[in-house]
């Protein structure tokens, strides 16, 4: 196996967990979660996921003020990079 094969699963490997994780986050925002274990869980992955997703929700309004595509959005334009980067190697 070539190392550049290699550096490309590794690179397509933690985009893949890092969407998931994001995914994650964003079904249990839609649980109340306050206290307890799963609470934890979500600062947690909040503190990992909240520094990418804060840079599209300063470009990215909410829709009708409720509505956040973000999480959309930026899970588009991780994989579009991934991909991009890939090919380049």
């Amino acid at each position: 196996m070539s190392l550049i094969f290699m550096l490309k699963s590794l690179i397509v490997s933690l985009a893949n967990a890092y969407t998931t994780v994001i995914f994650i986050y964003v079904l249990m925002s839609w649980i109340p979660t306050s206290a307890g274990i799963i609470g934890d869980v979500y600062r947690i992955l909040g503190k990992i996921c909240d520094p990418y997703l804060n840079l599209f929700k300063k470009l990215i309004p909410p829709i009708g003020g409720m509505i956040d595509i973000t999480p959309i959005i930026a899970l588009l334009v991780l994989q579009f990079v991934v991909r991009l980067v890939v090919n380049i190697l």
